[in-house]
């Protein structure tokens, strides 16, 4: 098999786990949720995480259209961490700063903006438009990720 061949197989199994992914974050937050909430979100911003790694290797591989359901895990995950925030859920091991509930609106402001811009990067993907999906790339990680991090959370 040709190197074309297993590429094309690789990035359909990453986009089918992705799919996955995705479906099990549409589940109700509340009823996925354990009794600890900083681990909670530790694992779903890991799943963030690990689904824009993916997905800017897909658009690195030139697989825009592939790139999409990356994008909709992400959009389906970031609907969920407000809910996984309660109020001083402060641990040892959470990076999360007391400014999450002090200014609240604002850090779930900075989440439905995520979504919004997952969402709008989804949407070019599967739109083919490999322009608008590079464009969006380069500003995603700012955008959505670092604006909340920035201000929310704590270094290490």
């Amino acid at each position: 098999m040709n190197r074309h061949g297993w590429l094309s197989r690789i990035l359909l199994l990453g986009t089918l786990v992705a799919l996955l992914f995705a479906t099990l974050a549409a589940v109700d937050a509340a009823s996925m949720a354990s009794r600890d909430p900083v681990a909670d979100r530790v694992r779903l911003m890991k799943l963030i995480g690990a689904s824009w790694a993916d997905l800017q290797a897909k658009v690195k591989a030139g697989s825009i259209e592939a790139a999409a359901v990356n994008a909709e895990t992400i959009a389906v995950s970031t609907e969920h961490i407000p809910a996984l925030f309660p109020k001083d859920s402060l641990a040892p091991n959470s990076r999360a700063k007391g400014e999450v509930w002090q200014k609240w609106e604002e850090f779930v402001k900075l989440a439905r903006t995520a979504e919004t811009l997952a969402v709008e990067l989804r949407d070019k993907a599967r739109a083919k438009d490999q322009a608008a999906v590079e464009a969006a790339v380069k500003t995603f990680a700012p955008q959505a990720c670092g604006a909340c991090h920035t201000a929310f959370r704590a270094a290490r």
